[in-house]
């Protein structure tokens, strides 16, 4: 069985996004950046709303072609281009860089999904990622929380039926005052 993880930059106040959709209080620092890079290099297959699939496929597929990319950069986008990603919309009718396309229900087909044999997945975009809490499917969360209020905008968690219990795996401290952390789902 596979592990589901949910990982995303948040302010201090819970937000993935301020109003408007706006990220750019998210500026990661070369060692969040290197941490999500890791990450995604550990991961089997990432699972995408479509509106953070929309974000993602505005960039990475050139990230690395960009003049003034990093060496970070290049390494990441040549990660997410070549690793296996499936897209969960209705309103989308194709995808491309190693990704497949589901319309129907998410919740049955990340199920099915982590029921297969195969590396860890992980899964972003705070609509999916709440269908899938809300199911009780999400084995980790992983918060870069930066040291900034956006006072409303999208949650990084959804509202729920009742509580999970989690267990505290790991803490740190990175440039710019983000705290990472992450937490097991205790079963």
């Amino acid at each position: 069985m596979r592990k589901l993880i949910y990982g995303m930059n948040l302010t201090l106040d819970g937000y993935i996004a301020a109003p408007g959709d706006d990220i750019g209080w998210s500026m990661p620092s070369d060692e969040l950046f290197q941490f999500w890079s890791d990450q995604l290099q550990a991961t089997d297959l990432s699972l995408y709303g479509r509106k953070l699939w929309q974000t993602m496929s505005s960039h990475w597929p050139t990230g690395d072609q960009q003049p003034d990319a990093t060496p970070a950069e290049i390494e990441f986008a040549r990660r997410w281009r070549d690793m296996s990603k499936v897209v969960f919309s209705s309103t989308i009718a194709t995808v491309d860089w190693n990704t497949r396309l589901v319309a129907g229900d998410a919740v049955a087909e990340i199920t099915r999904l982590k029921a297969e044999d195969g590396g860890p997945m992980d899964i972003g975009g705070a609509t999916l990622a709440g269908a899938a809490m809300r199911a009780g499917l999400i084995d980790e969360y992983v918060l870069a929380t930066a040291p900034v209020l956006a006072g409303g905008g999208t949650p990084f968690f959804t509202a729920l039926d009742s509580w999970v219990n989690l267990n505290l795996v790991e803490t740190r401290t990175l440039p710019g005052g983000v705290i990472l952390t992450r937490y097991e789902t205790r079963r």
